[in-house]
């Protein structure tokens, strides 16, 4: 079965009606973006989806895969306490991946047990999932370690998602930079607009050496909260036949919002 989709979204919790209300109406491609990316994995429909949130705990030194039995939204720090969604976990997949990297030494893991989702999984899941009821999910955190071993993480997930006899689908929820405008929640930063650019050219041009190659100054600088999680997805990607497509991006609050499909 294995792989049977990939994309990249964002995450703004003004996307939640009981949060955003009429300001939705300010970041409409990236929903309408949401709503053709829903139809493309309802199509796919996984078994699993394994989802990389930046917001998620996370450790320096290992990987966390969070393996609990039910998932349920937490948004009450944006004041919602409206909106639920739940989801079943996959308790198969995350012994595996561990096991794997017990055995390749080129990163490390932990498991952690958290039903909670943070916003960088609702937001996407929210939207995506709405007539898949029945998939489950498995939240993945990316570390400090630099950006070789985070692709090198991804490849190792490849491998075992190629193993797997289930449909799997991989979701990185990226936020690029957060330093576009003056009034952006980390300030202005000339580099912000030139790292979604990079970014982007380098995800148009399959170029991952690329986003390895980005200077370590134009990363800090742009206050991104999405490298790490995109690093992850394309190592899932390596060696992997896709076609590129960004169905939107805009910047309306001086945050970057990329959501592309990688159609496989």
């Amino acid at each position: 079965m294995s792989l049977v989709f990939a994309a990249i979204t964002p995450h703004p919790p003004l996307l939640i009606p009981a949060i955003g209300k009429d300001a939705i109406k300010k970041i409409d491609h990236t929903r309408q973006a949401f709503l053709k990316l829903e139809e493309d994995i309802y199509t796919a429909h996984p078994d699993v989806i394994i989802i990389i949130s930046p917001h998620g705990q996370h450790f320096p030194d290992a990987f966390a895969i969070n393996m609990a039995p039910k998932y349920e939204s937490d948004l009450k720090e944006f004041g919602d306490l409206a909106t639920k969604i739940s989801f079943n976990g996959d308790i198969t997949l995350p012994y595996n991946i561990r096991s794997a990297c017990n055995i390749d030494h080129t990163c490390e893991t932990v498991i952690i047990s958290e039903p909670k989702l943070d916003h960088g999984i609702v937001v996407p899941l929210l939207y995506l999932t709405k007539h898949l009821p029945d998939t489950k999910i498995l939240p993945v955190s990316f570390s400090e370690f630099d950006e070789k071993t985070h692709l090198e993480f991804g490849t190792l997930l490849k491998e075992q998602i190629m193993k797997s006899n289930k449909r799997i689908a991989v979701i990185a929820s990226a936020d690029l930079s957060h330093a576009l405008s003056n009034d952006a929640p980390a300030g202005f930063n000339k580099n912000g607009e030139i790292f979604d650019k990079k970014i982007q050219e380098a995800l148009a041009s399959h170029n991952t050496a690329g986003l390895l190659s980005l200077d370590k100054e134009l990363v800090n600088g742009a206050s991104e909260c999405g490298f790490r999680p995109i690093l992850i997805l394309m190592g899932i990607l390596r060696d992997v036949n896709y076609r590129y497509e960004s169905y939107a991006y805009e910047a309306p609050f001086g945050v970057g919002y990329l959501t592309a499909n990688f159609i496989i």
